[in-house]
């Protein structure tokens, strides 16, 4: 919280203030350079927000109710979920999230990966419900470079209420 997402928070300020500034004098050029930065530090916030609201220390377990129903229909069942949700998680190459979100178009659930910081709505058009932080400050401390241990885990902390939420809302 304190290091990581502070620091996605502080320079996406900072992008954000610059880009008013090029807005203001109509400076395509500056705004048009910015776009890195706003996309990486704000993917940046908008992902870990996410991040903290899906774990829980009193989570894991399974998912009940209309999320269940949903994951049961697109994937035909829990297990299968998490297989393509972990497997989409360990294939990110560098660093990246693996996310389980809903499609808005089609109503159904997928699984989508995202590289670096990219945030899964702008860019996958996919509404995040439960994502998995791959870059390595996420598990190397306890991990160390065993990332499949660390996705295997983190189920064990899901918070499948809140995904619920979230799919509620998206619907």
């Amino acid at each position: 919280h304190k290091k990581h997402h502070n620091a996605y928070v502080t320079n996406l300020n900072v992008a954000q203030e610059k880009l008013a500034e090029a807005e203001a004098k109509n400076d395509i050029n500056t705004i048009i350079s910015l776009q890195p930065a706003l996309r990486f530090n704000g993917g940046g916030h908008i992902n870990h927000s996410i991040f903290w609201e899906v774990l829980s220390p009193n989570g894991g377990g399974e998912p009940t109710g209309d999320l269940m129903h949903c994951i049961k229909r697109d994937f035909g069942s829990y297990e299968e979920m998490k297989k393509e949700l972990s497997a989409s998680a360990v294939s990110v190459q560098g660093s990246g999230w693996a996310w389980l979100g809903f499609n808005p178009v089609s109503g159904r659930l997928s699984v989508s990966a995202c590289a670096n910081q990219d945030p899964l709505e702008a860019t996958a058009g996919l509404v995040p419900l439960f994502g998995i932080d791959v870059w390595e400050h996420a598990y190397y401390l306890q991990y160390k470079n065993v990332s499949p241990d660390y996705v295997k885990a983190i189920f064990n902390v899901a918070n499948w209420d809140n995904v619920a939420r979230s799919l509620s809302e998206a619907k």
